[in-house]
């Protein structure tokens, strides 16, 4: 008798009665697989097994425990979770391979195992690897349990005989369940064993932390619906070949998902980087064309980055466009502003944008600084060393106001610089910060004339 099977949206989740070239439901292509469905008996046991008691109540009838969260030991990862991890939660850390996620997840058993029980468990590697891997990282934790599996009713069965607070699961592609006939790392697979960890931290309270690796696109490998199962995504980000990694929220039910952590990997582990502006802007050169300091905002931290900016006479007929850190089409927008509002005649020039140290920069607020990175190339001119520039810059050439603006003054005071280049406010006093001057400009083309002719 053949079994039954069903077909679903590896973007959205939604279930179909048959196969279709196309979602109906989120429109995407060549989105729809088969798997076996679940077994009937399976369901059933589920139901079974669930507390009969179990009644709605009211909001105040809920009750929330004072240890709610808990402390990872690494002050940049808990800012990222808003905090602290949440017991009963379930954390997805994505990322390239070799990015430092193994190596992160491990470092915060030495501080977790410390009063609560943490089980380890990886599907990559054996007993005797992961604590090879302990003892370079000096976790030398005599209380984590560790455990090398990769079928989920064994893993869920250790659960229940250790009763762990942390469980770590390293990682999602490894692990299988005996009731999907799918290869493990299979969208079936990990969308089964996902559900499973999400039962298990949310009926037990276990705070479960899962390893998932990303794609060629960018994505957790698996289904889309992946990331709306957990209570927080975490993606590391960077260059393998750079020492510093940023942690970064895409999503966080428990805290803002505009924080980052910076990380830099070092011989002995991740360590932390509690002043990322020191760190980003070692290095800058003085005195050089092409290069300008922003301020942006990364969730309540302010952050200056040095946006980098090449423009040099094309030798193709159609001139080359490239962008790093910063979105392209943001960037093809600000190179078509300067030339058109800027006075700039740009059209028939090569251009190379880049952030230093690996930042992605999504904030207008980096506007102006990239196009006076920009103009300060095409003209050969350098900006002053010590001037930030802060904006956001119009289709009509006109500088808008950003939000934030005392603290970043603040920031942009404690590293030494004097000069602040920030849009005009009609009606608004500027605040004021012992050490800075500001210079007040209204348009991109009032800028380049301050900075670059004056």
């Amino acid at each position: 008798m053949k079994s039954k099977t069903v077909f679903y949206c590896t973007e959205c989740g939604n279930e179909f009665p048959k196969w279709s070239g196309r979602c109906t439901a989120c429109g995407a292509w060549n989105s729809i697989v088969e798997q076996p469905a679940a077994k009937e008996e399976k369901r059933g046991a589920a139901k079974a097994s669930a507390s009969r008691d179990k009644r709605p109540m009211t909001l105040d009838e809920v009750d929330i425990d004072e240890q709610l969260r808990i402390s990872t030991g690494l002050g940049e990862l808990d800012r990222v979770l808003g905090g602290g991890a949440v017991a009963g939660s379930l954390v997805l850390v994505g990322g390239a391979p070799g990015i430092g996620k193994s190596t992160l997840l491990l470092q915060i058993c030495q501080h977790i195992s410390m009063g609560r029980r943490v089980l380890y468990v990886t599907g990559e590697e054996s007993e005797r690897q992961l604590k090879l891997r302990a003892q370079r990282l000096g976790v030398n934790s005599g209380s984590l349990l560790i455990l090398s599996e990769t079928n989920m009713d064994d893993i869920l069965d250790a659960c229940d005989s250790v009763s762990p607070d942390v469980l770590i699961a390293d990682s999602i592609q490894t692990l299988y369940s005996p009731s999907v006939t799918s290869a493990p790392g299979s969208v079936g697979q990990v969308k089964e064993c996902t559900l499973a960890l999400m039962r298990l931290a949310k009926s037990s309270g276990i705070t479960v932390f899962v390893i998932g690796h990303v794609n060629k696109e960018g994505a957790i490998a698996g289904p889309k619906v992946l990331e709306h199962m957990v209570d927080c995504v975490l993606y590391f980000e960077g260059d393998e070949s750079a020492s510093y990694r940023i942690l970064r929220a895409a999503k966080n039910r428990f805290g803002s998902t505009n924080e980052i952590g910076v990380f830099e990997m070092a011989q002995h582990g991740l360590v932390e980087v509690p002043n990322p502006s020191e760190t980003l802007l070692s290095g800058r050169p003085k005195n050089t064309p092409g290069t300008c300091v922003a301020c942006v905002m990364e969730g309540s931290r302010p952050v200056l980055a040095e946006i980098q900016a090449l423009l040099t006479a094309t030798s193709f007929n159609v001139p080359r466009r490239t962008s790093n850190g910063l979105d392209y089409n943001r960037a093809m927008l600000l190179l078509a502003v300067l030339e058109k509002r800027g006075g700039l005649r740009i059209g028939g020039a090569d251009s190379y944008i880049n952030v230093i140290g690996g930042l992605y920069i999504n904030e207008p607020a980096a506007d102006l600084a990239a196009v006076l990175a920009m103009a300060s190339s095409f003209r050969d001119v350098p900006i002053p060393d010590d001037l930030v520039a802060i904006g956001e810059v119009g289709l009509t050439g006109e500088l808008r106001g950003v939000n934030g603006l005392e603290q970043r003054l603040g920031e942009i005071a404690r590293h030494g610089f004097h000069k602040v280049m920030v849009p005009k406010r009609r009606g608004a006093k500027l605040p004021t910060v012992d050490g800075l001057r500001l210079f007040e400009v209204g348009s991109v083309r009032e800028a380049i004339s301050l900075l670059l002719e004056d």
